[in-house]
C-alpha cells in the first residue's frame, strides 16, 4: 500500500490573537535563544516541562473525575480505581457542595449526591478516605468558595492518619469557572459554608 501525498491545506491558521501560524518552525525561520526561550527541562522558563526527568523518572498521575452520592460510596469507587491501576484521585463533589450548603439546606433540594459527592462535615471527609492512605496517593479537588473548608477537612483525615502535611499531595483549586458552566452553578459567596462540625 502506498503512502499517497495529502493536498496541503490552503486555510490560514492563526492564534486566538490573529497572529499567524506557521506550518512547521525550526531554526531556519526562528531565532531562537537556547537559554532565554527554551531553557533545560525542570527550569525556566519550563518550555521542556517542570520536572528533569518529566515522565522518565515519574509517570503522571492518573485519575478519573468520580464522585457518587455518599462519601461511602465513593470511597468504594476510590478503592476499586486505585486497586484497578489508578494512581491519584479526583473528587467530584455535589452542587451543594460546591456553592457552601449544607446537603440539608431548602436549596440543595434534589441536588444533594447528584453529580458527585456530598460533604458536609469532617466526618464526610473521614468516610470519604477511610482506608485510603493519604500519604500514597495524589488526591485532585476542584471546588468553589468552600475550598479552604475542604482542604482543611482533607488536611484533618491527615493528621488522623498520622501522614505529615507536607507528604499530602494534589491541587486543590477554587474556581467557580470550572463549575459555572458545565456544571450550571453560579458563583458562591465564601460566608455560605456552615457545616464545618462533625455529626
Amino acid at each position: 500500500m502506498a503512502i499517497t501525498e495529502r493536498k496541503p491545506d490552503i486555510r490560514l491558521f492563526s492564534t486566538i490573537s490573529g497572529l499567524p501560524v506557521e506550518e512547521l518552525y525550526s531554526p531556519e525561520n526562528v531565532e531562537v535563544d537556547y537559554e532565554r526561550d527554551l531553557g533545560n527541562p525542570g527550569e525556566y522558563p519550563f518550555t521542556r516541562g517542570v520536572y528533569p526527568t518529566m515522565y522518565r523518572g515519574r509517570l503522571w498521575t492518573m485519575r478519573q473525575f468520580a464522585g457518587f452520592g455518599t462519601a461511602e460510596e465513593t470511597n468504594e469507587r476510590f478503592r476499586y480505581l486505585l486497586e484497578h491501576g489508578q494512581t491519584g484521585l479526583s473528587t467530584a463533589f455535589d452542587m451543594p457542595t460546591l456553592m457552601g450548603y449544607d446537603s440539608d439546606h431548602p436549596r440543595s433540594l434534589g441536588e444533594v449526591g447528584r453529580e458527585g459527592v456530598a460533604v458536609d462535615s469532617l466526618a464526610d471527609m473521614e468516610r470519604l478516605f477511610k482506608g485510603i492512605p493519604l500519604g500514597e496517593v495524589s488526591t485532585s479537588m476542584t471546588i468553589n468558595s468552600p475550598a479552604a473548608i475542604l482542604l482543611a477537612f482533607y488536611v484533618c483525615v491527615g493528621d488522623e492518619q498520622g501522614v505529615p502535611r507536607e507528604q499530602l499531595r494534589g491541587p486543590c483549586r477554587r474556581t467557580s469557572s470550572r463549575s459555572t458552566s458545565p456544571r450550571r452553578s453560579g458563583s458562591s459567596r465564601p460566608g455560605r459554608r456552615c457545616g464545618s462540625s462533625s455529626t
